[in-house]
């Protein structure tokens, strides 16, 4: 074991958390990296994979507390696009403030000063993230540079994970259902992206995949 991993019980409390909006094209980065991560992989219990989307304020009893919180979403570094760009600490925070592009970022750097401010903030952070393309495509899936930059992002996470924590996951000999439990399957990406309708019956009729249903 990692000499700076830290035991609770029988468990490490260890947390990779995707954030972002899976609507607006590259903000959902975090969100499939997770997806991807989980479909690929399987973790001991001291591990927890965890689509944290845009909750902001709502993720803060999982974050509490933690010994290691790996956030993977789509940050401005102000790097050339789909740049993969790993920080680490007191910097996780500052990164996240310097340059909003979007409502869940503003949401979750509150979130980390109020953990910080209770006393409960994690004792290791670290921040994956990529240099987005474009967040202003709705409904729109990962462009393909970002979309390339998914594995890499993965695989910064599981050398974090054994580097730095001695976490070795065990490859899955065949890749879970759509969505691996982190989300729905009706919005994992492949459903996801191969499902947008056309600009014509998108303007006609909405857009199936985020519409609310009767019924449901």
């Amino acid at each position: 074991m990692a000499a700076d991993a830290v035991l609770y019980g029988d468990e490490r409390k260890i947390l990779v958390l995707g954030i972002g909006n899976i609507l607006w094209a590259d903000e959902g980065f975090g969100v499939r990296a997770v997806e991807h991560l989980a479909a690929h992989y399987s973790f001991g219990p001291e591990v927890q994979i965890m689509d944290g989307g845009t909750q902001g304020l709502y993720l803060l009893p999982v974050l509490e507390d933690l010994e290691t919180l790996i956030i993977v979403d789509a940050i401005d570094f102000g790097l050339p696009p789909a740049t993969l760009h790993h920080v680490e600490g007191s910097a996780v925070p500052a990164t996240i403030g310097a340059r909003k592009m979007s409502l869940h970022q503003t949401g979750f750097q509150e979130v980390l000063a109020l953990l910080d401010l209770r006393g409960h903030a994690p004792r290791a952070i670290h921040l994956v993230g990529v240099q987005p393309v474009t967040m202003q495509d709705y409904g729109g899936g990962l462009t393909e540079a970002v979309a390339q930059q998914v594995s890499p992002a993965v695989q910064m996470v599981l050398d974090l994970l054994k580097q730095r924590y001695g976490v070795s996951p065990t490859p899955l000999q065949q890749t879970s259902a759509p969505g691996a439990g982190v989300i729905t399957q009706a919005v994992a990406r492949t459903a996801y992206e191969q499902g947008r309708p056309s600009e014509e019956l998108a303007c006609r009729y909405g857009d199936e995949r985020v519409l609310a249903r009767s019924g449901v």
